[in-house]
């Protein structure tokens, strides 16, 4: 039986948790958009800069030796979490917004033509959305929407109708930022290599969550952010199959991609650093490292169990306050809870939230289309970690009762 997590010794290690925000205790429920930091990623990042600091790959001194150990250890703790054949598949960018950029015009370029389609679906955040029409747009291709049932779960069977033979790429998220969906991946990827579609996975708001097995999923590519998964902010994960990488053209030319230069020509070297031009984020990278260790030591069953919990009792308690409507309520969901309440515009809402202590998103969430397709103009969104609790759910409330009498 998995031991129930501490939940008041988790908190205690994140020191930015511990302040009042307008005379109220802060209430801290923007984990989609970013998650704070324990101890000891902070004591990692101190860590780096105050002993180990300086360039990597290219220096042949001590701190450079240690930089560069430092740095390419963290790629074999991404490999194992991510569960990748071979540490040369994890490129480090500066977030799933680079590293589907990146996929985008080293991959998909080169593969979508006149007439070709690219699948995605109706929640996509816009970072898995823009480059996709944009490319489609340059070369003549289709983008093709899969559709969305009205309380957010997607229509899986359309989606799979609309693989075709022009479908050349399927990109679409694992978890949807904006409603918390959490798509069968396995059987959407599944159609596609039935195809042979490449497959893109947006991991942004999966792996705060838990990891995941890309050999078991048989996906291509799959893409997150540290920042959402505890680490620093500025360092993405590209997970892509090794063969795939090895074909693909430099996303950005410079120092340490390079295998030979002269006036009359380049040659690059292999994947990862072919796709990582110029000093990296290097206390980044290890503070993602001490995250994902951080992360792993609490138990993801653990973690599950005890968001899940959260997730139901919030769906409850925000759903029962007069005027509020929860969006988004499929069945399968990370611990997401976006809603909007009659008569106020979400930007307002979270501006009176924010007057009692309480840190939510308000706005289209970097998902417009998904919001004309619902038929808001935005919502305000609750979105929970490992470090939330049941009273900050009732902060909330609270404080939507005091907006609900305000604009009565």
């Amino acid at each position: 039986m998995t031991a129930p997590l501490d939940v008041q010794a988790i908190r205690a290690q994140f020191p930015v948790l511990d302040q009042a925000v307008n005379g109220r205790p802060l209430a801290y429920l923007d984990n989609a958009a970013s998650s704070q930091r324990p101890q000891a990623v902070l004591d990692a990042l101190m860590a780096y800069y105050t002993h180990d600091h300086a360039n990597i790959h290219r220096g042949v001194h001590t701190l450079s030796q240690r930089a560069t150990e430092a740095y390419e250890r963290a790629r074999i703790r991404v490999q194992g979490f991510m569960g990748a054949a071979r540490a040369e598949e994890i490129v480090f960018t500066r977030g799933t917004t680079e590293a589907l950029n990146l996929i985008c015009e080293s991959f998909a370029a080169d593969r979508v033509g006149e007439g070709d389609e690219i699948l995605i679906t109706a929640m996509e955040h816009h970072a898995n959305l823009v480059p996709w029409q944009q490319l489609c747009a340059r070369k003549g291709a289709k983008l093709v929407v899969a559709p969305i049932f009205d309380d957010g779960a997607l229509d899986i069977e359309t989606f799979e109708a609309l693989i075709s033979p022009r479908t050349k790429l399927a990109a679409f998220a694992h978890a949807s930022n904006a409603l918390g969906t959490v798509n069968p991946i396995e059987r959407m990827i599944a159609a596609c290599k039935a195809a042979d579609v490449p497959v893109v996975l947006d991991g942004a708001q999966w792996m705060p969550h838990g990891p995941v097995d890309v050999q078991a999923l048989g996906c291509d590519f799959y893409v997150f952010s540290s920042h959402k998964v505890y680490g620093p902010t500025g360092v993405g994960v590209l997970y892509g199959r090794y063969d795939l990488l090895a074909a693909m053209r430099p996303y950005q030319f410079g120092g340490d991609m390079i295998e030979t230069v002269t006036f009359e020509g380049t040659t690059f070297t292999a994947p990862p650093a072919r796709f990582e031009a110029g000093t990296p984020n290097i206390a980044g990278t290890i503070g993602l490292a001490a995250a994902l260790d951080w992360f792993e030591g609490l138990g993801f069953d653990a973690v599950a169990a005890y968001e899940a919990e959260l997730l139901a009792y919030g769906t409850r308690q925000i759903g029962a306050v007069e005027g509020v409507r929860l969006i988004g309520t499929a069945p399968e969901k990370v611990s997401v809870i976006s809603f909007v309440m009659d008569g106020v515009h979400p930007s307002d809402l979270g501006t009176l939230l924010d007057q009692q202590g309480v840190a939510v998103r308000t706005g289209h969430h970097c998902a417009e289309p998904l919001m004309h397709r619902l038929g808001v103009p935005g919502t305000a969104r609750a979105s929970f970690a490992c470090y939330n609790t049941a009273a900050e759910v009732d902060q909330l409330v609270e404080a939507l009762e005091k907006a609900r009498r305000l604009f009565l």
